[in-house]
């Protein structure tokens, strides 16, 4: 009786296990960070059973310490992130997120390497006029917004950060924000800062210098077709899944999709070996922005990282130091540079106030700028656009080199241009009339069309 009762605690535990086994490292980072009101350190019931010492009892994890959450956590078998489109998640759902977003990557996965920025010795100093606005404040209390950010007439009008009682125990000002797609973009302003220091001709240049391209469908393609996510790749991949076309054992089972920080670029291409371009249409993927940021550090070599201190150091000029990850396990040769980009909340704005004055003071990069407004594309045939995602994708029915255009309601002469990533993240910038919003949250519940897409077409 006493075996058939262990038997049964095993098989019990170990399915609950399994089913829990991603709570492992939140747990344990909210009991290290000392937050018990949400977590308590236990012991299983398997553990209690089994003998000490045994295969089982290492089996089940016993010689470490384990923890259990009162949070009520819904999981999303099909999606490693929230879906984009599901219920009210409730808090515990949402700080599980944001754990995921913020320090997940750094716990549960840990990332060998990044390319770091580090930060300017004189970093820009914002002028502010600050304004009350509630509204935003009721957003910032009952949604997973954390942190709002308004720029207007060289200064910030409105600076609001997710409360105490929300989320703010859990990050602060200076946290580095995970950007998401809002990467994309910022591998854009890398390359025209490549293009301006002589790597690379123009964004017309064609792509027949990098061996790793040869005999795939990206090969002589032109930069500009790259950024505009118009290489004519949509029968192989879409967003950062792989079509049944392409031959995925060639990585292998644990290929987690484009954000795969473990793959490197050479590994990539590698999936699209005989592959052929189709008529080109907009298909918005992490592969063209993974190619374009890899592109730079192939024709950039030795000075790859020059290029992003320039970027980010002396143009931006930072206070906080910002990372894209690097592939670890990798070299340079291989393309082991990954578009995920984290930052801090002020960095971010601080990088959108750098376009900007780039487009106002008509610098190359500023010139490289207009230059791929002025060759943006429509993307009225992308599938996923037409499926309703959220906030800012769907207003925006244009693209110019990894940046959002053409919002509905204006003109699309007007020179806006935005950046979107899931969960929330949104800069728009209005280049005519000097207006930023920046947005960093954990999930798309909040008010875009009133706290973004309205301060951005009418002003305050």
């Amino acid at each position: 009786m006493k075996k058939f009762l262990i038997i049964f605690l095993i098989l019990t535990f170990s399915s609950k296990a399994y089913a829990n086994n991603r709570l492992d490292g939140f747990n344990k980072w909210l009991f290290e960070n000392g937050y018990s009101e949400y977590v308590k350190k236990v012991e299983s019931a398997v553990c209690k059973a089994e003998p000490k010492y045994s295969n089982m009892w290492y089996y089940n994890k016993c010689d470490q310490p384990q923890y259990e959450n009162n949070l009520k956590i819904k999981f999303y078998e099909d999606s490693s992130w929230l879906p984009e489109e599901t219920e009210k998640p409730n808090y515990g759902t949402l700080l599980f997120e944001l754990y995921k977003y913020t320090y997940s990557p750094y716990r549960d996965k840990p990332i060998a390497d990044v390319y770091e920025v580090k930060p300017s010795k004189k970093p820009y100093k914002f002028k502010s006029k600050l304004k009350e606005d509630k509204y935003i404040d009721k957003q910032l209390e009952k949604t997973a917004l954390l942190s709002y950010l308004r720029f207007e007439d060289n200064k910030i009008t409105i600076d609001k950060f997710t409360p105490e009682n929300r989320f703010g125990k859990f990050i602060n000002k200076n946290t580095k924000l995970r950007s998401m797609s809002v990467g994309k973009t910022m591998v854009s302003y890398v390359v025209g800062h490549a293009i301006c220091d002589g790597y690379i001709e123009n964004i017309s240049s064609k792509l027949n210098d990098w061996p790793l391209l040869e005999n795939t469908l990206y090969y002589n393609q032109k930069l500009i077709d790259i950024l505009n996510m118009n290489s004519g790749d949509q029968e192989y991949i879409v967003g950062s899944e792989l079509s049944k076309t392409v031959n995925k054992n060639l990585i292998n089972e644990k290929f987690r999709g484009l954000d795969d920080y473990t793959i490197d670029f050479k590994q990539y291409i590698s999936l699209f070996k005989n592959t052929k371009k189709s008529k080109p249409y907009f298909n918005y993927s992490g592969m063209n922005p993974t190619l374009a940021l890899n592109y730079v550090l192939f024709k950039t070599g030795d000075d790859f990282e020059k290029i992003l201190e320039k970027t980010f150091n002396k143009k931006a000029k930072i206070k906080d130091s910002v990372i894209f990850w690097k592939v670890k396990n990798s070299s340079e040769e291989r393309g082991n540079a990954n578009i995920m980009f984290y930052a801090s909340r002020y960095d971010y704005l601080r990088i959108a106030k750098a376009m900007l004055d780039d487009w106002q003071n008509d610098t190359c990069v500023g010139k490289y700028l207009k230059t791929i407004f002025d060759n943006r594309i429509d993307k009225e045939n992308e599938k996923r656009n037409k499926e309703g995602r959220p906030g800012q994708y769907r207003y925006a029915s244009g693209y110019a080199g990894q940046f959002q255009v053409h919002y509905k309601g204006i003109s699309k002469k007007r020179a806006i241009m935005g950046m979107h990533g899931r969960g929330g993240q949104h800069i728009v910038i209005d280049f005519e009339r000097s207006r930023i919003v920046v947005t960093n949250a954990i999930y798309e519940n909040f008010n875009f069309p009133k706290i973004v897409y309205q301060p951005i077409k009418k002003g305050s």
